[in-house]
């Protein structure tokens, strides 16, 4: 039997309940950022991170994860333009951990050029890192918003490295389209000296 008091606050623990089930999460894409053209013929992705998948690891309940996050960078900033040379984007650490009331998270990740097979030419690196201590009732929201500003610091980061120790392997830019040229309406033949000049228009 519900009470009078009960049924005053039921309406509020059921929306209580319910704002963990309205959450809609935008998956996190890179593609509207300035890419990365490589001078390379390709391009792979290597996770060399696996997470634990149990306490204090609490990278499952990130509704996006940072595994994902990371390669949706890679896959939408980094394009091969050139004929050989291999590069590698290697995912070294997304972990989000969980002790208390405190998350912390740590995103490594390398691109590594190879000029020949397990012969590394130049690397970059980028590594952000980031704590959060409170309110952890939504857990997947805050993981969710915890994940998205450390990827905008990763992508700022990344882009820093890869111009700092890969500009040799960056194409340097777009080819320009060459200005149209202005033909003449009619053609002379080989040797015709030019027209004379139009007489000047005398006023009075």
């Amino acid at each position: 039997m519900i009470t009078r008091r009960a049924a005053l606050w039921l309406p509020a623990i059921l929306a209580a309940c319910g704002r963990h089930e309205s959450h809609e999460f935008a998956p996190l894409r890179y593609d509207y950022l300035l890419p990365l053209q490589l001078n390379v013929s390709t391009i792979q992705i290597e996770q060399r991170f696996i997470p634990s998948g149990v306490a204090p690891d609490v990278s499952q309940y990130d509704p996006v994860g940072p595994i994902r996050a990371l390669r949706a960078m890679a896959e939408d900033r980094l394009q091969a333009l050139g004929t050989a040379d291999l590069a590698v984007f290697v995912i070294q650490d997304a972990s989000l951990v969980r002790h208390s009331d405190t998350i912390s998270g740590n995103f490594a990740v390398a691109l590594d050029i190879f000029n020949a097979p397990n012969t590394r030419a130049a690397y970059a690196q980028a590594r952000v890192s980031s704590s959060y201590s409170g309110d952890l009732d939504d857990l997947p929201a805050r993981l969710y918003n915890m994940t998205r500003d450390m990827m905008d610091r990763m992508n700022v980061e990344f882009e820093f490295q890869v111009r700092r120790s890969l500009g040799a392997w960056l194409v340097s830019g777009q080819v320009e389209r060459a200005p149209v040229e202005q033909q003449p309406l009619t053609v002379q033949p080989p040797g015709t000296p030019p027209p004379p000049p139009a007489p000047l228009l005398q006023t009075r």
